[in-house]
């Protein structure tokens, strides 16, 4: 199993614009019994999901993303380009017919050890999304903060051509220590009622390693048992031990 997300930290690269991440301890262990923390950071910070209402008007927020869409067979191909990943780069990419998650590794993850933001990382062209819808693909992924450079010639229609055909963007990986190749893709990000972006805890599983997962569907394997809950009560502010 390869845990391909980027661990949320203060001093982590952030967006240019995006809030820094903040870990601010409310309580602690030694004075108040229980440790308990104030979390701070960006919908875009990290290993996460843009939903269309990144970029569409009205459009789903990350809440009503499809699971099916984040689970199941994956493909990484690696890719040396420093700009942009063409077209005429996923097809000589020997991609697989019928493959719908797909993961683009890049040169970009050095930048994830380089304090702050960079703008020279690599993003998917215009031309590599309209490849992508072209082929069926449900989901595409990249190992910086956004699927597309800041200084796009596009402005900005790699996502919106993407993110218009309901085609989830998984941004902010780390798949420096993970070959190429096949593997079962397990990405569930905070259901964040009408969200804008999500953070996302991000595996890949090998073969053999379905660690309760069902790869061959895609979907999580949930025993088909019913809770006997008729112990239980709801919660009483006036009980005491």
């Amino acid at each position: 199993m390869y845990d391909i997300s980027v661990p949320l930290r203060p001093g982590m690269p952030v967006w240019a614009d995006e809030i820094a991440v903040e870990n601010v301890p409310v309580s602690t262990v030694a004075q108040d019994e229980a440790a308990v923390s104030r979390l701070v950071m960006g919908t875009h910070t990290g290993t996460h999901v843009d939903p269309p209402s990144h970029f569409i008007e009205g459009g789903d927020g990350a809440d009503k993303l499809p699971l099916d869409a984040m689970i199941g067979p994956c493909l990484i191909r690696r890719f040396s380009t420093r700009f942009e990943v063409t077209a005429d780069d996923l097809q000589a990419a020997s991609i697989p017919a019928g493959t719908v998650r797909l993961l683009l590794a890049t040169p970009s993850a050095e930048l994830w050890d380089v304090p702050g933001f960079h703008t020279n990382y690599t993003g998917l062209a215009l031309s590599g999304a309209e490849w992508c819808l072209a082929h069926g693909i449900r989901l595409v992924g990249i190992d910086y903060l956004s699927i597309e450079r800041v200084d796009s010639p596009s402005a900005w229609q790699t996502h919106k051509t993407l993110l218009g055909a309901g085609v989830v963007i998984l941004e902010g990986l780390d798949l420096r220590a993970v070959p190429e190749g096949e593997y079962t893709l397990v990405c569930l990000p905070l259901k964040l009622e009408g969200g804008d972006g999500a953070p996302a805890r991000a595996v890949l599983l090998e073969a053999g390693d379905s660690g309760g997962v069902d790869a061959g569907r895609g979907s999580a394997a949930i025993p088909n048992k019913s809770l006997d809950i008729s112990g239980y009560r709801p919660y009483d502010t006036s009980y005491t031990n």
